[in-house]
């Protein structure tokens, strides 16, 4: 009687490391990094090495503190503000235009309704049109009601974002099971107790998504603040730092701005970044891998 043997199983292919595509990646990231790179460096020069200096490296000496100083010392210390009222515009607009793309996304994926195609294809047509296409008419609308000039003109524009309710009906699609709002159903919950406690905890990689590309559109609006907005003590930080940018150049006694433009514009990216390292955890998938047996 012979006994049979089995092979022993081969090691699993070590997957070949292609060295253009590694040089493509690095290019990529050369390309990304550099101009942060370039406005720390900038950052930390005085006024008269910012512009005797290679723009790439470093000047004769570390003027970075000295620039945040002046930052937010310089015309009263207005930027404080400008960064707060940026923060306010920002974080109200991006959550709540996140809630509103995951509530109707959820709705178009999970629900069926008269005229839902119809409904989706508008917002997906909307996608289309720019956003700075109906600036003046949203101007002309708030003008009525009496809104300009106030932060409602800034925060209730940015609230509606048809790419984000497109984003998240596709990702309820995938990440909320159908036999997991029927057990919901089954167990008395409500439609919106069922997306708040099953619906929306499944979709939050989703929203954290719809949340961070929101809150960097809002965090960099320009257009539509500088429409709606006539008080500086209401601006943004971007429409703040345009304002310094067009006394600097075109004032020759106002040059020593160029240093305090460049330093507020590396402040104004740190909330971002900050936000990014935050929220990074959340972008993960499968939340729903094994919930359901089949």
């Amino acid at each position: 009687m012979t006994s049979k043997t089995t092979p022993a199983p081969t090691p699993a292919a070590t997957p070949r490391r292609s060295n253009l595509l590694t040089l493509v990646m690095l290019a990529c990231l050369v390309y990304f990094l550099l101009p942060l790179f370039w406005l720390f460096v900038s950052a930390t020069k005085d006024n008269g090495s910012l512009f005797s200096t290679f723009g790439l490296w470093f000047g004769g000496g570390f003027h970075l503190f000295g620039n945040l100083h002046d930052v937010f010392t310089y015309d009263g210390g207005i930027y404080g503000r400008w960064l707060l009222n940026t923060a306010l515009y920002a974080g109200v607009s991006s959550v709540g235009s996140a809630l509103l793309a995951a509530l109707g996304g959820y709705a178009f994926a999970k629900f069926r309704f008269p005229g839902r195609n119809l409904l989706f294809s508008i917002v997906l047509g909307s996608i289309m049109v720019p956003s700075t296409v109906l600036t003046i008419p949203t101007y002309l609308l708030f003008s009525k009601i009496g809104l300009v000039n106030t932060p409602f003109a800034v925060i209730i524009p940015m609230l509606l974002s048809p790419f984000g309710i497109y984003l998240m009906r596709v990702y309820a699609d995938g990440a909320v099971p159908d036999s997991l709002i029927d057990a919901a159903r089954m167990d008395g919950a409500g439609a919106f107790r069922t997306f708040r406690q099953v619906g929306f905890r499944l979709m939050m990689p989703g929203f954290v998504t719809v949340l961070l590309f929101q809150l960097v559109g809002s965090w960099n609006n320009y257009f539509l603040p500088l429409i709606m907005l006539n008080d500086p003590k209401l601006y943004p930080v971007t429409i703040g730092l345009a304002q310094w940018q067009a006394q600097a150049s075109g004032l020759g006694g106002a040059q020593a701005l160029f240093s305090i433009v460049l330093t507020g514009s590396l402040v104004s990216i740190l909330p971002l970044i900050a936000a990014f390292l935050l929220l990074q955890r959340y972008w993960q998938g499968g939340l729903a891998t094994g919930s359901v047996k089949d």
